[in-house]
């Protein structure tokens, strides 16, 4: 009998095991994406997450980073997009977060437009002017560090919190003077402006923005198989890219498939590529990104928030938030 009760038991063990199986194969995993222009939009297009993952994937696109937060905070998204500065705002909350990917080191892609005819030639003309950015973004850190390289105190700017469909409609109105932003807006207000300054050289002065893919700590802890499957489709593009940008030109399949999902202009995707940095397996391991440097970018970025006084407190430590083994353990070859 006790031999036979030990059965049943085993038996109903495994039974619970593939019926739980089952259960998260049929769950949607929800993901949050932004309109940047990036090469695994590719893949986002093509399906090919939900065929690696094996779940059903429920996209939502976002217009900035702290909107994608809010959203992974609430659980109503397991995996987002963020800048950098969103996710050093968000680990300081100590939400229970990680950081599995290094996305992109923003570079031309980000910019600071300056409206034509707004009397803006120099960046002391800041004073008293209109300048739009999205609230604790990437652009918000960089314009607040620009800022603070030209020696200008942003109390004398008027520094209003928009985001990037907001910014495109105000500037056509005449309601702001300039604008911190990436596209698709920042190519319709280059359009009629001129480019103060953009990521690359605030970079240069101390002050790199990135953006990366975090998970919610408890998808990494009850599927940690669809993590992976997700940062290898990303990686996989990535490394399709970097081996040959030139096929990604104005005409080609990849760009179209970019265009529909971001409305970025075709003509204009291929720059705003090469504008921008897709780290590859080999160095998203490295010590310069999730093998510690993301950890470093992360505590001084909080660090530079905090001292104006976006975030409340900047923790001693922000390893916790960063989790590497999803890029060291990535199958693909990349």
């Amino acid at each position: 009998m006790l031999v036979q009760i030990l059965r049943w038991s085993l038996l109903a063990g495994a039974a619970a095991i593939v019926i739980g199986n089952y259960a998260r194969a049929e769950e949607p995993l929800t993901i949050g994406y932004q309109s940047t222009v990036e090469p695994a939009k590719v893949a986002q297009a093509d399906g090919l997450y939900e065929k690696a993952i094996g779940r059903p994937i429920e996209w939502r696109k976002f217009d900035s980073g702290a909107d994608v937060i809010a959203a992974i905070a609430s659980g109503g998204v397991q995996i987002g997009y963020v800048g950098s500065s969103p996710l050093a705002a968000a680990a300081s909350r100590e939400l229970p977060i990680r950081t599995i990917l290094v996305a992109i080191g923003i570079g031309d892609a980000e910019a600071l437009v300056v409206r034509n005819g707004a009397g803006i030639d120099k960046p002391a003309d800041l004073a008293g002017k209109a300048v739009a950015v999205p609230f604790v973004s990437t652009t918000h850190y960089s314009l607040l560090a620009a800022l603070k390289h030209w020696g200008i105190d942003p109390a004398s700017v008027r520094i209003l919190n928009l985001r990037p469909p907001e910014i495109a409609a105000a500037w056509l109105r005449g309601d702001i003077d300039a604008a911190y932003v990436w596209d698709p807006a920042l190519g319709k207000i280059k359009e009629s402006g001129t480019v103060l300054v953009t990521s690359t050289e605030v970079a240069s002065w101390g002050a790199p923005t990135f953006d990366a893919w975090i998970a919610r700590a408890d998808l990494i802890d009850s599927d940690p198989k669809a993590v992976q499957a997700f940062a290898d489709v990303t990686l996989k593009e990535y490394a399709a890219y970097r081996a040959d940008p030139k096929a990604w030109g104005v005409e080609s399949e990849q760009v179209a498939k970019i265009a529909k999902l971001t409305g970025a202009k075709p003509e204009e995707i291929p720059a705003l590529l090469q504008g921008s940095v897709f780290p590859v397996k080999a160095e998203q391991a490295g010590p310069a990104l999730l093998g510690g440097g993301t950890v470093k970018a992360i505590a001084d970025t909080a660090a530079f928030l905090k001292e104006q006084g976006k975030i409340d407190q900047a923790l001693e430590d922000y390893a916790p938030y960063v989790d590497a083994r999803f890029v060291a353990a990535a199958t693909v070859t990349n």
